[in-house]
């Protein structure tokens, strides 16, 4: 053989785990002596499908793992938009679409799994879809545009990440599974029912043990239902099939490869199948008889499959089938034994019904082991808990403490580090700790990013063990924390972002710092954001003084204190949302957002909103939002103190008042808590003899109960406490840290802030309260000085040379029922065109 030949690799599938092969080879050494042929029949480069949902945020580009559409490594030759028509063992040979037969060395198959389209009949109308691609996306997006109603067969995973994306599009949309819960394979009965609680939350509608049987035919010949087996019929104009996966196998099948009793290309340890030149790696593949159906053995079995061409000795023996994802912005999480089919094993639950949580700990019967768990509705333990699966940690003497809320416990346990921190890419505690120590990265956290959190810890402690001090700059313009930040800010009485910059930064700022000192300047010269030289420093929001919507439109928030609102108010509301053809909605905090307004239409909307008595509510804004309350004691007979009047001056008094991170309050007339104060930033709850202060509840991704931090107090001491925890806050926290997790960062945790706040161990008691009363005594509401301000209203246009014009990229549609106003005022349908000069 000639010293210049080069063997020649060709890759059959250029999906996540086809590139993931590609990357192994050119990282470690194998386009050296190998050229490698990779071919897609999609016609885009490889992206995320973990994360598809998000292609109707972000774009198909921002997926992609190959923007620029070839690699670097000049070996590579990647053909797209191309089928294999077969391959043929003998030859060596493979046959494309275009007639083009290319010879290969080694064959890697790399072709996925293909949905699985129950045979109902009806499946193959016009209306049906599956989930899968970019380009079943494109499809499922334009017939819901004249759609009203979707239904997803299916409540796995990748079903509910297509319900989710029927919910995006505006569609009424429901869940039919044949198991009696969702997410039947990773979780128990009651996940799947506290899951189920979340998503019909939501207004999606589950129908669990429901077996579809037919797709109902329309008039037209379209989908119009699906009738299921003693259940009535549902309405659905759009049907996505999610009913599972089936190993893409035929290629093998026609090359007369051995294929697993299931499916599947049958390989061994290294990825080799019946061939000893052929390959399958990911889902076509089978090793041992066994379809794996995520992308973390998927990678496995590619960089197996490298090594093994280079010679190596690695194998693939199994796979960690741990998994952690947050569905419609709930998190769910399953690892290990998380049925406990372990004999002896047993079962520790921690279930909160009213938030929402569900935590089950699968341990050993000595008492000893975690054996696996499931997590619904906060799966912040998860980072801790799967590696102590793997690496067999001891549990701690109250297991509990591991999966109790913040404040009970949360018990610190050191992983081996042998202990596996990211199961997508088989990353250890040591692989990371050897990665810092040598200056290099790893791919921890690049994946689903459930890993991300903890990763960043482990690196931080290795830092902090060698006595290096770790770096919490802000960016790379400041040397400097948030907390350094303010002080330096407050100190030198600096007015604006260059002179900060020029004091104590260099560069011209980014993204991250240019909000950060923005909000700092806010929080303490209470200045309009758009004055100035301020108004380049806002994130999206806060530069139009509106929350821009996923179709790019944008919500209107008018601020109603403690939810209290007069008929004449509620008149105007309901007036300018029908004028305007606005979506309106009662929220959680007691307010009316409006939503589908234009950027052009904001001014003169707001104009009749604040001529009618309202102010901006800060919905846009890392300030505080509302003060929730229920109705005390002047209407509730359980009332011992008058929790709506307090909840209205708390939200009058800390209106517009900038931080971190968005602020939530609740005023709750009695102990049974109707108001959900302890789920708040800070809550206020009744008794016979005054308030208690609770502080450090947040909602969101990691639910926390507030704590107390003061009790039976009056209404001027607590008042003044909650002026000095706010300003603490201000000033210590860190950019985008919540209460909650701001507090358990302090040395000492809440006891350090009640130090602080209640026993004034620092001194700052006045300092505090005069920084507040100075918020309070400057307020102004921002929307009114925006429309009486000319300069102001002129960046309220969607293009500066034709100002009247509203975006044409911009597409609109009624949502959930409103109705549309006959001028054209109001929102057109989705996908009209708006013609140039219309109003």
């Amino acid at each position: 053989m000639s010293p210049q030949y080069r063997k020649k690799i060709v890759v059959v599938g250029h999906g996540m785990v086809g590139h993931r092969f590609v990357q192994a080879a050119v990282e470690r050494g194998l386009t050296e002596t190998h050229d490698i042929v990779v071919v897609g029949e999609e016609p885009r480069p490889a992206y995320d499908r973990v994360v598809l949902t998000s292609f109707f945020e972000v774009g198909a580009e921002a997926l992609s793992f190959l923007p620029e559409g070839e690699y670097d490594d000049p070996r590579v030759r990647l053909v797209l938009g191309t089928e294999v028509e077969g391959f043929d063992p003998e030859t060596r040979t493979v046959l494309l679409d275009g007639g083009e037969v290319v010879q290969y060395d080694e064959l890697v198959l790399a072709t996925g799994a293909a949905p699985f389209v129950p045979p109902v009949p009806g499946h193959d109308l016009p209306g049906c879809f599956v989930y899968r691609t970019i380009e079943d996306l494109e499809a499922i997006r334009e017939a819901a545009a004249g759609a009203s109603v979707g239904a997803v067969i299916g409540g796995g995973l990748l079903g509910l990440e297509a319900a989710n994306a029927l919910r995006q599009l505006g569609l009424e949309t429901h869940v039919v599974e044949m198991a009696p819960r969702l997410m039947a394979v990773q979780v128990d009965d009651a996940g799947g029912a506290t899951l189920a609680r979340h998503i019909e939350s939501l207004g999606l509608s589950v129908h669990t043990n429901a077996m579809t049987s037919a797709v109902v035919e329309g008039a037209d010949g379209r989908a119009v239902g699906l009738a299921l087996k003693e259940a009535a019929t549902i309405p659905a104009e759009v049907v996505v099939f999610s009913a599972g996966i089936r190993p893409r196998d035929a290629l093998a099948r026609a090359a007369g490869l051995d294929l697993a009793e299931r499916g599947g290309v049958l390989v061994d340890e290294q990825g080799r199948s019946s061939d000893p030149h052929v390959w399958a790696i990911g889902e076509c593949a089978a090793p041992g008889g066994r379809m794996y159906g995520l992308v973390a053995p998927g990678y496995a079995m590619a960089e197996v499959a490298v090594d093994a061409m280079l010679g190596g000795p690695g194998a693939f023996t199994g796979a960690d089938m741990s998994t952690k994802l947050k569905l419609m912005g709930v998190d769910v999480a399953s690892f290990g034994d998380a049925f406990a089919t372990t004999p002896g094993a047993l079962e520790l639950v921690y279930s909160d019904a009213v938030a929402g949580v569900y935590k089950k700990l699968v341990i050993s019967e000595d008492g000893t082991r975690l054996l696996g768990g499931v997590l619904v509705g906060d799966a912040s333990a998860y980072g801790v808990l799967r590696p102590m699966v793997a690496s067999g940690i001891a549990l701690p003497d109250n297991p509990e403490d591991l999966i109790l809320p913040a404040g009970r416990g949360a018990a610190d346990i050191g992983l081996p580090d042998e202990a596996q921190v990211c199961s997508c890419n088989d990353v250890s505690k040591g692989d990371i700790v050897a990665a810092a120590a040598a200056g290099e990265t790893t791919r921890a956290g690049s994946t689903c990013g459930s890993c991300k959190v903890q990763t960043k810890k482990i690196i931080e402690d290795y830092y902090a063990s060698q006595g290096q001090e770790v770096d919490r700059s802000i960016c790379e313009h400041f040397p400097l924390t948030r907390q350094e930040l303010f002080d330096v800010v407050a100190v030198h009485g600096h007015r604006s972002f260059d002179q900060v910059v020029e004091a104590h930064g260099t560069g011209r700022g980014c993204d991250v710092c240019k909000p950060v000192i923005a909000s700092i300047l806010a929080s303490q010269l209470n200045g309009h954001v758009l004055e100035g030289d301020r108004r380049t420093l806002q994130d999206t929001n806060d530069a139009y003084l509106a929350n821009i919507q996923r179709n790019g439109t944008y919500s209107v928030v008018p601020r109603i204190p403690g939810g209290e609102i007069t008929p004449d108010k509620l008149i105007v509301i309901g007036e300018v949302a029908r004028d305007f053809g606005l979506y309106t909605k009662i929220t959680g905090g007691q307010r009316i957002d409006l939503f589908g307004a234009r950027m052009e239409q904001l001014p003169e909307i707001w104009r009749r909103l604040v001529d009618a008595g309202f102010e901006s509510g800060h919905a846009y804004g890392k300030a505080l939002r509302t003060v929730k309350s229920c109705v005390g004691s002047t209407w509730c007979r359980y009332g011992v103190q008058d929790s709506v009047q307090l909840a209205i001056d708390l939200e009058l008094r800390y209106r517009g008042l900038r931080s971190p991170h968005k602020l939530k309050g609740g005023v709750s007339g009695c102990a049974r808590e109707c108001a959900e104060a302890r789920a708040k930033d800070f809550g206020v709850i009744a008794t016979e003899q005054g308030w208690n202060l609770y502080v450090g509840g947040n909602g969101g991704a990691t639910p926390a109960h507030a704590r107390l931090l003061a009790g039976d107090l009056d209404r001027e001491t607590l008042i003044r406490y909650l002026d000095r925890y706010l300003m603490y806050y201000i000033r210590t926290a860190d950019r985008l840290q919540r209460t909650a997790p701001w507090i358990d960062s302090l040395d000492g945790g809440l006891d350090r802030v009640r130090e602080v706040v209640v026993d004034d161990a620092l001194g700052l008691g006045s300092e505090l309260e005069a920084a507040m009363a100075r918020h309070v005594d400057t307020y102004f509401d921002e929307w009114k000085a925006t429309i009486d301000d000319p300069e102001k209203l002129e960046r309220f246009v969607s293009f500066v040379n034709a100002p009247d014009v509203p975006d044409p990229h911009i597409s609109f549609r009624d949502e959930r029922g409103q109705i549309a106003p006959e001028d054209s005022s109001g929102p057109v349908s989705l996908g009209t065109t708006i013609p140039v000069g219309a109003p």
